[in-house]
């Protein structure tokens, strides 16, 4: 328990998590959690490539990775049961191997958990390969343009383009902003249903092809000119899969921009969705993908206010990407699943109901350490007052009217006179409750520092984590709390 405290500690939280999630860049190691389960960059040989896909099989072949012929990706396994995407060149795509290998070692030193990553290459002989993470649920193309059982969800869409825009604003950050040919194949889904960006198209200098597809309808103007692929072409790209995830096909620019210019912007969206978007939403999401498709290049936005602008668009956070997708949860993932309690449960699925009616059936019982010491000075009209906004706090979060549950329980806390776990972890699911998850996870934390054996404290900074996107930490705090309960029900 010492480790937990000490990691997610106030000066942590102030210094470390904040900065983290309001930047919305610092997805590198996928938070701390994570940065384990990623290989490091290795040089694989033929031979290992060969066995992963039984030879090359033409059975193993998938059009997962965007890829056309004659550059082909293979699904591999690898000899520690790893599920790997292969992609080989034709031998004219990079006739000088040490050209090959630090392109390959410069893309393969990325790890974000908005990229499909690349964690391998070969180089022998006239041999080319690149070995990355695999995707099992298929391209946003297959999801938009060829679904079969359910149409993607609006919140899905906004998520993708969130998605996306943080896998570009992260590989800027790290000095690759050039991605060659961004379009809805290049985006695939991992085990959890979460929109990954193929690292395949961050390599450059290969004579594989053109930057972009021989499509001319969807090239950016200055790629016409000049042949050159720059940051603004891709954000122009950007704007092209915004157009897809609006309409649900693949709509020429120039025709969406004469519709949005004579106001018919309704026409873009996808008919599919008739009655699940606001209108305030789809005229946001008109403007910046508009923004991104403008002629001349540097008046396009950049990746960090694409971030900024689509963080606000963002529906049903707290429901998990394989949901909102209708697909099952973690199709290859190896991990072994947590037995959960109701608590635990509530938590991972971020259902703040249930987790409501949990602490109201709990009440104050983990707090009858600290009711003797509150009895004994309840004569001072201060303390009264004190209890009395405890008491409103409470009518308040029983009535589910949260706002002012907030309000009446930082009354009681401000005084500082009286230290409640229970108050805290009450205000903490109301903050929650009221989409304000880093000042959540701060009373979480508080309440663990008041009461360090108490399972609730943990259970709820888990909750905060899954909401504020760190999956791999909620996890991690999650078996914490896990394991404390059951401890603690043996003694």
């Amino acid at each position: 328990m010492g480790a937990r405290c000490s990691k997610f500690s106030i000066c942590w939280f102030q210094s470390h998590l904040k900065a983290s999630v309001l930047e919305s860049s610092d997805l590198e190691n996928g938070g701390k959690g994570e940065k384990n389960t990623w290989p490091s960059f290795s040089e694989f040989s033929l031979e290992q490539l060969k066995a992963a896909t039984c030879g090359f099989s033409s059975d193993n072949i998938v059009s997962e990775h965007g890829e056309k012929a004659p550059n082909v990706v293979f699904k591999g396994k690898l000899d520690n049961d790893r599920w790997v995407a292969v992609k080989r060149f034709n031998k004219f795509a990079w006739p000088d191997s040490r050209q090959f290998l630090e392109e390959a070692r410069a893309v393969g030193s990325l790890r974000s958990e908005r990229l499909a990553n690349l964690i391998g290459c070969c180089y022998e002989g006239e041999e080319r390969l690149l070995v990355a993470e695999f995707m099992p649920n298929e391209t946003l193309a297959k999801h938009l343009f060829h679904w079969e059982n359910q149409p993607m969800k609006w919140a899905m869409r906004l998520r993708v383009a969130l998605y996306l825009a943080q896998a570009l604003e992260y590989c800027s950050s790290k000095g690759r902003a050039l991605y060659h040919d961004l379009n809805a194949y290049r985006i695939l889904f991992d085990n959890d249903g979460n929109p990954r960006l193929s690292c395949f198209g961050l390599m450059k200098n290969s004579r594989d092809g053109k930057s972009y597809s021989t499509n001319l309808a969807f090239t950016p103007p200055e790629y016409l000119r000049t042949g050159r692929v720059t940051p603004e072409s891709v954000v122009y790209s950007f704007g092209t899969l915004m157009l897809d995830l609006m309409s649900g096909k693949h709509i020429p620019p120039s025709h969406a921009l004469d519709l949005i210019r004579s106001k018919n912007f309704l026409m873009l969206m996808d008919s599919a969705l008739e009655g699940h978007f606001s209108n305030d939403d789809g005229t946001e999401l008109v403007r910046l993908a508009s923004r991104c498709l403008q002629y001349e290049a540097r008046e396009r936005p950049n990746a960090k206010s694409l971030v900024t602008s689509l963080l606000s668009l963002q529906k049903e956070a707290e429901v998990p990407s394989y949901v909102l997708m209708g697909i099952p949860q973690g199709t290859a993932s190896p991990k072994q699943p947590l037995s959960l309690t109701p608590f635990g449960e509530a938590c991972l699925r971020l259902d703040l109901t249930a987790i409501h009616e949990i602490l109201e059936k709990m009440g104050y019982k983990d707090d009858e350490g600290i009711a003797n010491e509150l009895s004994f000075q309840m004569w001072t009209s201060q303390m009264q007052e004190t209890l009395n906004s405890k008491k409103h706090g409470d009518t308040a979060f029983r009535a589910k009217d949260f706002a002012s549950a907030v309000d009446c329980y930082t009354q009681f806390i401000d005084v500082g006179t009286m230290v409640s776990p229970t108050v805290y972890a009450r205000r903490c699911l109301s903050y929650l409750m009221n989409d304000r998850p880093q000042e959540a996870l701060g009373d979480a934390m508080q309440a663990q520092v008041v009461s360090p054996e108490w399972p609730t404290a943990l259970y709820l900074q888990a909750a905060c984590l899954f909401s504020l996107g760190m999956e791999s930490d909620g996890q991690e705090t999650l078996k914490d709390s896990t394991s404390l309960e059951a401890k603690r029900s043996k003694n």
